[in-house]
């Protein structure tokens, strides 16, 4: 039985290992799901019944590690605090801070565009203090320290203004993300 296994495990690795990666942008993410596909292959070997539904059964795992790998880090980037992030005092929150991080593929240039067209009708909700100087520090990357000089308004002012432009966009983009 073991040999059998190992025969397929050989035989499928290639094409199984191809098939997620063109789904998972990481490499060794790639891997890690194809060492769980066939370590839960070996487990669930004496139900799976023939060699010829041990392919399909192996390819209907991977996809399911796949969901599963999205869903573990959509969850990781919602669990992420930002208002935490702001209140260190360190550094006002970012633009970034908000935004997923998404590969080049074609679905993901897709969400990016539908995120961007939700920042854009969401900036323009803002109050027009929060609104300009979001995206003069965030779009324009022109520092807290100019933007003081140039509207005499002290930075931790501007900070805080940026820092409840992020949180009130976040909050408007928590129904796009929940949806992606």
């Amino acid at each position: 039985m073991a040999e059998r296994q190992e025969e397929t495990i050989k035989r499928e690795k290639g094409r199984l290992l191809n098939f997620i990666r063109t789904r998972v942008n990481n490499t060794e993410d790639a891997e890690d799901i194809l060492q769980d596909v066939f370590f839960q292959f070996v487990d669930a070997y004496d139900t799976i019944g023939s060699i010829e539904k041990a392919t399909a059964w192996l390819f209907r795992v991977a996809r399911n590690k796949i969901v599963d790998s999205y869903r573990k880090q959509k969850v990781r980037s919602n669990q992420m605090s930002f208002v935490q992030a702001a209140d260190d005092g360190e550094e006002p929150l970012m633009l970034s801070d908000i935004l997923p991080d998404l590969g080049q593929t074609p679905e993901d240039m897709h969400f990016r565009d539908i995120i961007w067209e939700a920042v854009t009708a969401a900036l323009g909700e803002l109050p027009a203090d929060q609104r300009d100087i979001f995206i003069q520090h965030e779009l324009e990357d022109r520092s807290f320290k100019e933007l003081s000089e140039q509207y005499n308004i002290p930075v931790n002012t501007l900070i805080s203004r940026k820092r409840y432009a992020v949180l009130a966009l976040r909050k408007k983009l928590e129904t796009l993300y929940d949806e992606i």
